[in-house]
């Protein structure tokens, strides 16, 4: 196309004649021209190029276009300045209010304001041929906060405040009605404005039309410098964003300024990568500010799209930074669709234009993880921004029962569903009947992954989760749901897995059995890891061979047993005395006495219920290593059968228990604390540590399961509604559908069950920590 035809294709863009009027961008901001096409310069530059520059400073640091309030009016919608109150058009609301006025100290001030189809204007009185003291033009881009108590219970009158590009009017009014009718008119206005358009999205739409002509898209980058290159500031977003304070529009709270203000502070954090010696704390900030405002996503996308483009020096280290971020933009944040084309058509340009370059390697790379993102719960951690600028995959230790441990390279789009998959792989399980989930462990807790989670997300909160507590955090992979427990061999990894998870329930104390038992299974433990007896071999403690609150509860009960009390006592009780001085002039006296005496009194029981502890848990141990004297010639794979033997008497095995408060009335009074059983076959309830349930409820009598609010957890079974209070509502609900999901594979069929809706709308009240498939991480 020539370049005569070129032009006259940019002058059918209607978009900038109303550019001036429609996004109020005056020359304090970006300069616009747009000339006829019969229009020639003198300097022979095309007609019709549309020119998009960045402001100048003066020497004192102001911008060289100074805009009064004037210059606005005057630019905007109409030509209001000539114009008296007569001469108005239509006028929708006017009456009298307080406008906030800031100058040495707040004070408020009495207007006659007039709201019109285009903005809203305030005078010195109603009287015709008033003076105009003020406008402020209504855009799509216009905010209102409504009247609200705090400010009335502050101020005595009910506040509504309107945000324009240049100007904020604080209104006042005594009556709440007249407050109200005022924001709802005015927000009327601003929902019947047409969407604002800056220059760079007009020029990206521009782009976009004509992506299949090279001569126009290169013409449309060389006559608009705001797309490419500058080592000048920003002075005002690339896309449009409202007006108003960052509170009431997106997320306040961190000390954020508006995103208008953020979205320019941004544009220097990218210049600074230019010289900083270290990036990495420069990209983490500008992906963390992103994480918290949504909206700047895409606009930190076409900020670095633009620092890409017709840079002098291209294949600096300088440079390449820029690219750097973008790389790791791309592995967090998926943008928008119409700034997804802009980029993508970016790539494919700057892959074009430099060949088996190290942009192109980037571009590539930008490429294929735009088609892979989902958005982070978290931004990405030091170490994966590192790998992330050198274009690798990261090393991600996973644990599992043993203690064993092996290293896999994950990506930043890496999910559980995935890890899960490579360790059966690893470790031979893939034809496996029973299923598989990562978690998130430490000594004391432990929380099945999401299958859909981002294993980059989760390593990132697990070293959060770390610097907050001195525990160390790990991720595991475990045994998920025990469908066939009798087809692993014995010689399988996959029943040392049995092995080890039957040990951790024995020793939180989540298999019901008797002492005896207990004892029997810790001396198995220490026969398979120690081998046979030696009073020379080192001896775990306790508390990780046997139930440690089963321990403490025998000697609690033990003592809280009632015993005779010493004479003096009786006699205190007795006198009546001791009970009408209390009540009298030593009242004090005496309380503090009592008070002391408590004191003494609950210190010595502390010391005797420790000293009881010592002495408990050595008869235990004793019972232990006698037991374990036994066990000469026991293998290791013995050791475990004969454990595992024991622990399979009890009719629950296999089952995962989650402690949970039951109400016996339907109108949720009454409960008490019972184990909650999820198993293959069926849902149980047992009473803590007896080993018979008191109920059990086969999957096919229950109709319908999910969370009924906040923490309660109700399962219809046929006639009747069971309701659970419990802290693992999310544990729960992934561990029944887990099960359900198996049935369903089993039959070959969808179930016979009907999973009602309450399924999923109970995981909408939860506000879990990953919105992925809510699904354990086992091979769907």
């Amino acid at each position: 196309m020539p370049l005569q035809g070129v032009c006259w294709f940019l002058c059918c863009r209607q978009g900038f004649s109303l550019l001036g009027r429609e996004y109020g961008e005056k020359e304090e901001e970006e300069s616009f021209e747009l000339r006829n096409k019969e229009d020639l310069t003198p300097n022979g530059r095309s007609p019709a190029e549309v020119t998009v520059s960045q402001p100048t400073l003066t020497a004192n640091g102001t911008n060289g276009h100074t805009v009064s309030e004037v210059s606005e009016m005057k630019s905007l919608i109409i030509e209001k300045n000539k114009m008296g109150l007569e001469e108005e058009p239509e006028l929708l609301v006017k009456g009298w209010l307080l406008r906030e006025v800031r100058g040495n100290w707040i004070k408020q001030r009495r207007y006659w304001f007039a709201l019109s189809q285009d903005s809203l204007d305030y005078y010195s009185g109603p009287e015709k041929g008033a003076r105009r003291l003020g406008t402020l033009v209504l855009t799509s881009l216009c905010s209102v906060i409504w009247p609200d108590k705090q400010t009335y219970k502050e101020t005595g009158h009910w506040s509504i405040t309107v945000y324009g590009r240049k100007h904020c009017y604080r209104l006042y009014s005594k009556h709440f009605n007249e407050a109200v009718h005022w924001a709802c008119a005015i927000q009327k206005i601003i929902d019947t404005k047409a969407p604002v358009e800056t220059p760079t999205q007009l020029l990206i739409r521009d782009i976009e039309e004509n992506k299949f002509n090279p001569e126009v898209v290169e013409h449309i980058y060389q006559h608009n410098p705001i797309l490419k290159y500058t080592q000048g500031p920003l002075y005002a977003p690339l896309l449009a964003f409202p007006y108003g304070s960052l509170e009431h529009t997106y997320h306040g709270g961190q000390g954020y300024g508006s995103v208008r203000e953020e979205a320019v502070k941004l544009f220097n954090c990218l210049q600074q990568l230019e010289s900083a010696r270290e990036p990495v704390p420069i990209i983490q900030g500008v992906l963390q500010t992103c994480l918290d405002l949504r909206p700047l996503r895409d606009e930190v996308y076409c900020q670095l799209v633009k620092q890409n483009s017709y840079t002098p020096d291209p294949y600096t280290a300088a440079h390449l930074r820029y690219w750097q971020l973008l790389t790791c933009m791309s592995c967090t944040f998926r943008p928008g669709p119409t700034v997804l084309k802009y980029l993508r058509f970016h790539l494919k340009r700057i892959q074009s234009q430099s060949p088996e370059s190290e942009m192109d390697n980037y571009a590539s790379f930008i490429s294929e993880a735009l088609e892979k993102t989902k958005c982070r719960e978290c931004v990405p951690s030091w170490e994966e921004i590192q790998m992330l600028m050198s274009r690798q995959e990261m090393l991600c230790t996973v644990h599992y029962p043993g203690p064993l441990s092996c290293q896999l390279y994950i990506s930043s789009h890496t999910t559980a569903n995935e890890v899960v998959r490579m360790m059966q792989e690893k470790l031979g399980l893939q034809e496996s009947k029973n299923t598989f989930a990562l978690y998130e462990q430490n000594a004391l807790w432990e929380q099945p992954v999401a299958g859909g989670a981002l294993i980059a997300d989760i390593l990132t909160s697990l070293s959060a989760k770390e610097s907050e507590s001195s525990s160390q955090w790990k991720l595991c992979f475990k045994l998920y749901c025990l469908l066939d427990a009798d087809s692993i061999s014995l010689d399988s990894i996959e029943y040392l897995f049995l092995y080890e998870q039957c040990h951790e329930m024995v020793v939180r104390g989540q298999l019901p059995a008797c002492d005896e038992d207990l004892q029997a299974l810790a001396s198995l433990r220490l026969q398979c890891l120690m081998g046979d007896f030696s009073t020379h071999a080192p001896c775990p403690p306790l508390d990780e061979l046997f139930p440690g609150h089963r321990l403490e509860a025998q000697v609690v009960m033990s003592l809280s047993a009632p015993q005779a009390l010493p004479p003096c006592q009786l006699a205190a009780q007795d006198c009546p005395t001791a009970q009408r001085f209390p009540t009298g002039l030593l009242a004090g006296t005496l309380w503090s006495h009592a008070a002391t005496a408590a004191h003494k009194q609950k210190a010595e029981q502390d010391m005797r219920l420790r000293s009881r502890l010592k002495e408990e848990a050595a008869a235990v141990m004793g019972s232990i290593l006698e037991r374990w004297k036994g066990l000469a010639g026991y293998s290791c794979r013995d050791s475990m059968a004969a454990y595992l033997t024991i622990a399979r008497q009890w009719s629950g095995f296999g089952c995962t228990l989650y402690e949970v408060d039951f109400y016996i009335s339907s109108t949720g009074s009454f409960s008490q604390k019972l184990w909650l059983g999820v198993a293959a076959t069926s849902v149980s309830l047992y009473r803590q540590d007896e080993a018979e349930a008191l109920e059990s409820f086969p999957y096919g009598q229950i109709c319908s399961y999910g969370v009924s609010d906040s923490n309660t957890f109700k399962i219809t079974a046929g006639d009747r509604d069971l309701l659970f209070e419990t802290t693992k509502l999310t544990e729960i609900m992934q561990l029944m559908n887990a099960y359900f999901g198996a049935i369903r594979r089993q039959r070959g069929k969808d179930a016979d069950v009907t999973v009602t809706e309450s399924t999923e709308v109970g995981f909408h009240h939860l506000g879990s920590t990953h919105k992925h498939n809510l699904l354990p991480s086992h091979p769907v």
